[in-house]
């Protein structure tokens, strides 16, 4: 259609905030009352701040974050349950939310009367809900309970009901928390058929989700909040792995470190480590499948050839790969009279996307003691969806 951009803007978000006033006891209420009276601050609580993003059609989003870190006020915010405290949400298009449970229906009226309620809000007439009215009730497929309040389903019939009026209505924009969670397996196999579908159709998706799976299997890009804010936004795989990353360093100082230098005085150490030829100690980026160049200088003190090996775990210390050069046989280049270079080739990594450690140990000429270890990240970039730290080479038959 002439003069309509391809991918028109459906949904955006400047500087969003959102507060509540702190509400405790008695006296605390009675204060901020009387501080709302004299016209005075009162204590807030903050859920959200500085929040902003685009979603254009076709460019689905997720949004990720821990329990309390103010996504389900965002989409409330996003669908108009809420009004913010501060900052712009501009929406177009037709938008189909499906929030908490029974958010939009009318507990009272019965599941046949939602229908024509819930497709109403979304802006149809009453021929249109006429005409797919039938489709409707066969994708909720609830039965006799049609025409039972609402107020007397399961949480799980009052999914069925809401994505069958979504899926009718098809909207450009969908909305939804981890609701679809709530249905049994097999609505749950349907509605992601659909919404495979839907966004295949050019249709856009707006997801809340603790599965980075689902994240990644439905969206294009993500929106990491941590405390109400924006801790990482753009593409999905980039996003979701740095929170998955995140987790994983979470759960590693939970549980302590796994393995401590034991180096000590005038013993075998490793005096410098070059990473594809740099010796910056930040995270290395490497693409998966890529290679990574490893130089190592290990220092003797006696003069004799010391040994070098290394190893990469996980960031949470589950042990990937471990071997050394006395294991190889593998023979360092002298540099002066008392240092000694390694040098170790890592090609076609086969390493799965997320976040390693590596693991380099200075030991004695005969392989036996460790004096020194060093470490340094990797973080392995690239769009997979298959589970655990190693691809390993199959074929389907």
């Amino acid at each position: 259609m002439s003069g309509v951009p391809v991918n028109p803007v459906l949904l955006h978000a400047e500087h969003v905030a959102k507060s509540y006033p702190r509400s405790g006891d008695a006296r605390t209420r009675l204060a901020s009352f009387g501080r709302i009276l004299f016209g005075r601050p009162f204590p807030q609580w903050e859920v959200l701040r500085d929040v902003g993003f685009t979603v254009r059609r076709g460019e689905s989003l997720g949004i990720i974050g821990e329990n309390g870190a103010g996504k389900s006020t965002l989409l409330k915010l996003i669908s108009g349950v809420l009004q913010p405290s501060s900052g712009v949400i501009q929406r177009s298009g037709t938008m189909g939310a499906l929030l908490e449970l029974g958010a939009g229906f009318d507990l009272e009226q019965t599941g046949r009367d939602n229908i024509g309620i819930a497709a109403g809000f979304m802006g149809w007439n009453a021929a249109q809900v006429r005409e797919r009215f039938d489709e409707i009730v066969a994708f909720a497929d609830i039965g006799r309970y049609l025409d039972e309040p609402v107020k007397h389903y399961s949480s799980g019939m009052v999914v069925r009901l809401g994505f069958a009026v979504i899926a009718a209505v098809r909207p450009d924009l969908l909305v939804t928390d981890e609701v679809l969670a709530v249905g049994d397996e097999s609505f749950q196999k349907k509605c992601i058929r659909w919404i495979e579908d839907y966004l295949d159709s050019g249709g856009t998706l707006l997801l809340v989700s603790h599965s980075m799976y689902h994240v990644q299997k439905l969206c294009k890009q993500a929106l990491w909040l941590n405390q109400g804010r924006v801790q990482a936004y753009g593409d999905v795989f980039d996003v979701t792995q740095d929170y998955l990353a995140f987790h994983e360093r979470k759960q590693a100082e939970q549980h302590g470190p796994t393995l401590e230098a034991n180096y000590s005085g005038e013993h075998y150490r490793i005096t410098r480590v070059l990473l594809d030829d740099s010796e910056d100690e930040a995270v290395r980026l490497v693409p998966a499948g890529g290679s990574l160049a490893l130089e190592v200088e290990v220092y003797s003190p006696d003069g004799r050839t010391p040994h070098l090996a290394f190893g990469i775990v996980r960031v949470d210390g589950t042990a990937i790969f471990g071997t050394s050069s006395e294991v190889e046989q593998a023979a360092p280049s002298p540099v002066g009279e008392h240092h000694w270079r390694y040098r170790v080739d890592l090609r076609d990594l086969p390493l799965l996307p997320g976040s390693y450690i590596l693991r380099l140990h200075a030991l004695d000429p005969e392989g036996l003691r460790l004096f020194d270890t060093v470490e340094r990240g990797i973080t392995i970039r690239g769009q997979s969806r298959q589970l655990g730290s190693v691809r390993i080479a199959h074929h389907w038959s």
